[in-house]
């Protein structure tokens, strides 16, 4: 399990890194007229969080991604606290890989995102 704040650091250099400044995004009064009670963060800074588990957590560090998929189930908004879980739910062996299945709750216990990575092991 990993802990994930969504922290202003961390919106504002994804913001500045890849530009995308979507009003969805970026415009508290934009968000509100789409019915959102804020500005609504980037679905990928959880692609980010996957990175860190995947590149810091797990316990051998000859690994790279190899494919994820991610199904975004609700908004996450600056400063929500996550949870981000993962287990394997395969392995590999013929091709030197194992999948994760992940899910992102908030501190509700709502799970916001869920979906699989699939981590190639390097020679």
């Amino acid at each position: 399990m990993l802990d994930c704040h969504v922290d202003r650091r961390i919106f504002e250099t994804f913001r500045d890194v890849f530009q995308d400044r979507n009003p969805l995004h970026t415009d508290a009064a934009f968000a509100a007229s789409k019915g959102f009670p804020g500005v609504v963060m980037h679905g990928n800074i959880l692609g980010g969080f996957l990175s860190r588990l995947v590149g810091e957590q797990l316990p051998v560090k000859n690994v790279m991604i190899q494919s994820e998929t991610i199904d975004f189930r609700r908004p996450v908004y600056l400063d929500d606290h996550l949870q981000l879980e993962a287990v394997v739910v395969g392995v590999h062996d013929s091709v030197g890989a194992f999948e994760l299945s992940f899910k992102f709750t908030n501190a509700s216990g709502v799970k916001v995102a869920s979906g699989t990575v699939l981590v190639g092991l390097l020679p």
